[in-house]
């Protein structure tokens, strides 16, 4: 961030919002905005304590084993609408409408059908990140070089062959965009999904803490959840960072 000619780390900005919230919460202008010391605080109290161990346990499990799925089926279905031209036409209108779609209010409907319990926020975090990761996919495939493919091709490579070492690593790039914007649906599919059902994991304690008015465990919790969601994109960035040079070749 360059500010008067200078180069500011973007921290900069977090601080200066953080010392707002500490200037507003100081001033007891809302009963819902403690101040930010006091969240701090609370969030030191809550991370040691075996109920945030045990929702944080199963609220990681349900991302894991959503975003697992996701990456296995959005991979494969964008990479079978970008080669097969007729299923990426029937296909492209779903995809597009469960992107746009609020995923959130089929939520009720998954309870209805699955039960309440971990599998409907697991198939939550799915919905909510694999229709993007396969719209990357399937825009990563299109645009890799045919020219590479024919060559290939020429020098006697079998088709999954074409797939593994040509066609996936010239979609890497936007594979790996599709992967980053997929991990930050699926932690909101992790706290929708908790929130709705409201008896397991994260969403449990966003719960319990809004109900007793708890303000300071509640934005402690949802900091907490902020900082994850940007580290595990961050951590996606940097691998796509490091991968740039495939997308600079195209």
């Amino acid at each position: 961030m360059i500010l008067f000619g200078k180069r500011i780390p973007i921290f900069f900005s977090l601080v200066i919002w953080f010392v707002l919230w500490e200037i507003i919460g100081q001033a007891k202008l809302s009963t819902i905005v403690p101040p930010f010391s006091r969240v701090i605080a609370a969030g030191i109290t809550i991370l040691p304590t075996e109920k945030f161990s045990a929702a944080m346990v199963i609220s990681l499990r349900s991302f894991a084993i959503g975003m697992t799925l996701a990456l296995l089926v959005g991979v494969s279905v964008g990479a079978i609408m970008a080669r097969v031209a007729g299923l990426g036409k029937i296909l492209g209108m779903w995809v597009n409408i469960f992107v746009s779609a609020p995923i959130s209010a089929l939520v009720p409907i998954l309870m209805a059908v699955l039960g309440i319990g971990e599998t409907t926020v697991v198939v939550t975090v799915f919905l909510f990140a694999v229709f993007v990761i396969i719209l990357d996919t399937e825009v990563g495939f299109k645009q890799a070089d045919r020219s590479l493919v024919e060559m290939a091709r020429c020098f006697g490579a079998r088709p999954y062959q074409v797939y593994t070492k040509v066609l996936f690593l010239c979609a890497l790039p936007e594979i790996l965009a599709g992967i980053r914007l997929g991990v930050i649906r699926g932690v909101k599919g992790v706290v929708i999904g908790q929130l709705l059902i409201a008896i397991i994991g994260v969403g449990e304690l966003f719960e319990l803490y809004s109900q007793h008015f708890l303000m300071e465990e509640f934005w402690a919790l949802v900091i907490i959840v902020f900082m994850f969601a940007f580290a595990v994109s961050e951590a996606v960035a940097v691998i796509e960072r490091r991968l740039e040079y495939y997308a600079s070749s195209r």
